[in-house]
């Protein structure tokens, strides 16, 4: 059997971040740009599009499904659509790689079709619960079982006619919400989603972009069933997840000035800019168009002293992916930070209060991690060796924190940070971190 590749990443303490650049495609709105731009009638053209693992999942699967897809060339797309009701079979289980999103959404998304689907993943993917979303779907009349322990393997069967429901969402989650209102596409009636809590909307906004008319009253949102699409232009922003990165990166260096261009700053993402700004991070912005219903601008930030914060829950559904970069921060701020309501976070690529708490810890900082949140005392980073858990977004967290310590820190287990930043080490290393990468086996 052949020896599986791991990634280790090594970096030297200090150095500085400076230059203007862009960052990846926004994964969340590349994976929402070709399912829609799939079930659409006629051609979407997608520029911007992320060229990473998760991404090339759903596109995989896409293909896989029948649909014919030009591309990826330099972040262009070109989508034959197949309509509402074109998708066909696949010929064997659709292999969702580690993303999340692409299994929740496609749950949505096939619950309505006239044909028998599979969807697995990688060993990550496998573990991570599925039932918050497969139960609103059985409630519309969708035919899905899980394994016992309601995760992955999702076998979808045809069903006979789904029907539009009211439903109150218990848990804030774009990725339930989104699977809904693509079910709700299929649906006899009205489909109603309630957050708890805002979460991110490229959905919402797509859809309306080609032509699906979505009703937002501030946290419900309703679709009805057998609106059509239209094939149109997609512009892929910069992902902010991606830019947290290095705005964390340049506030806690000693010399940095950085500026990201063409980066998305959807109302319902930028909760890591507040909260890095209520630390004290020294974050301008010069905002841009709006492409496809996306805003997008110029961020600018250099080094600023930090301080410790108790985090509004209310921001928390706008910054739940980019809490690995904002522990990073706490970790180098004056005073304590505190973070509740959070729970989402150990149910994600790993359990990520937990990593990072392992992590910081053995970076010297004092850390309680909580059943929904941490509190983490700010200090002194020392150098040392951690391990992200085969979650790319903690890898690249940790990489940014030996720009504050004392000693090099490595990283192990960083295979991963492809699904979401190709190129990471090549630009980070071009931007000042003193970075590099290793195959070790795994």
């Amino acid at each position: 059997m052949a020896l599986k590749v791991g990634r280790r990443f090594i970096v030297e303490p200090g150095g500085a971040l400076h230059g203007e650049f862009p960052v990846p495609g926004d994964k969340s709105i590349s994976h929402r740009s070709v399912m829609l731009g799939s079930i659409a009638e006629g051609e979407t053209r997608v520029e911007g599009f992320l060229e990473g693992d998760d991404a090339m999942a759903t596109l995989s699967a896409m293909r896989a499904l029948g649909v014919e897809i030009e591309g990826p060339e330099d972040g262009r797309l070109r989508i034959q659509g197949v309509g509402l009701h074109g998708l066909q079979a696949a010929d064997a289980p659709l292999d969702l790689g580690n993303s999340g999103t692409s299994m929740r959404l496609f749950s949505g998304l096939l619950a309505g079709q006239p044909f028998v689907s599979e969807l697995v993943g990688d060993a990550s993917l496998m573990r991570r619960p599925m039932r918050r979303v497969t139960d609103p779907l059985t409630r519309m009349g969708a035919r899905i079982g899980t394994a016992p322990n309601g995760t992955a393997p999702l076998r979808i069967e045809p069903a006979p006619g789904l029907r539009g429901i009211d439903y109150a969402m218990p848990m804030a989650s774009a990725q339930v919400k989104s699977a809904l209102l693509l079910s709700g596409l299929y649906a006899e009636g009205e489909t109603c989603v309630t957050e708890p809590a805002v979460t991110r909307d490229h959905t919402e906004r797509m859809l309306a972009a080609l032509g699906v008319p979505v009703a937002v009253e501030g946290p419900r949102v309703r679709v009805t069933g057998g609106a059509s699409l239209t094939g149109g232009g997609i512009a892929v922003p910069g992902d902010i997840s991606s830019a947290a990165f290095f705005l964390v990166g340049a506030s806690i260096a000693s010399q940095a000035s950085v500026t990201l261009t063409n980066v998305g700053l959807n109302p319902t993402r930028t909760g890591v800019i507040e909260i890095l700004r209520r630390m004290g991070a020294s974050i301008d912005i010069d905002a841009g168009h709006a492409g496809t219903g996306e805003p997008v601008g110029r961020i600018t930030v250099e080094p600023a002293p930090l301080r410790g914060i108790d985090i509004p829950p209310e921001l928390v559904p706008l910054a739940i992916d980019e809490f690995p970069a904002i522990f990073v921060a706490a970790a180098c701020a004056r005073g304590e930070t505190v973070l509740r309501g959070a729970e989402e976070l150990r149910v994600k690529e790993s359990d990520r209060i937990a990593v990072m708490a392992e992590g910081l810890a053995r970076l010297g900082i004092e850390v309680h991690p909580q059943p929904d949140g941490i509190r983490i005392v700010g200090g002194r980073l020392r150098g040392g060796h951690v391990r992200a858990h085969g979650d790319h977004r903690i890898a690249m967290s940790f990489a940014m924190a030996a720009l504050a310590a004392d000693g090099p820190v490595t990283i192990d287990d960083c295979a991963e940070v492809d699904t979401s930043f190709p190129g990471f080490v090549e630009l980070a290393h071009r931007a000042g971190l003193s970075i590099r990468a290793e195959e070790t086996s795994a």
